[in-house]
């Protein structure tokens, strides 16, 4: 990557091959600890929508906050990758500023909020890290291949 210039299409291209890992990760900590968590955390009190019976709607939104999130993440490694250069470092750095900027935040205020409990919180965070940590890691390789 060249230092301090960035590039539109490069990320854009990175981006969309990166949210294809954020996607399969989202996807399966959802539906494997996110929701049963929120299912039991809920029982009683609120129907919640599950992945059986998600909508294409409820879909396309997923698919969006994914890509979001993904861009987020690329354009943060793209800052740490100028100041750090590209090397595990930045991964670790960019990974972890996202999961705590995206995930962590949208935990604190669902505790907050009544609509969630530490416990869930502490199981699903940690497994969000290692998937952007990851998500970093696979958008610098195309980052270094594009020098």
């Amino acid at each position: 990557m060249e230092k301090n210039k960035f590039n539109v299409k490069q990320f854009v291209i990175i981006t969309l091959i990166t949210s294809i890992w954020i996607h399969v990760g989202e996807t399966l900590r959802a539906m494997f600890v996110a929701f049963p968590l929120m299912e039991s955390f809920f029982e009683g009190k609120v129907q919640l929508i599950g992945m059986e019976q998600m909508q294409l709607s409820q879909a396309l939104i997923w698919g969006l906050w994914d890509t979001i999130l993904a861009a987020v993440l690329v354009f943060i490694l793209w800052l740490c990758s100028v100041v750090f250069g590209n090397n595990g470092k930045s991964v670790l750095i960019s990974g972890t500023v996202t999961a705590f900027a995206t995930i962590g935040i949208f935990w604190i205020a669902n505790v907050n909020s009544g609509l969630g409990e530490w416990g869930a919180a502490f199981k699903i965070f940690p497994l969000a890290w290692i998937e952007l940590v990851i998500g970093a890691w696979i958008a610098l390789k195309f980052y270094s291949r594009n020098k």
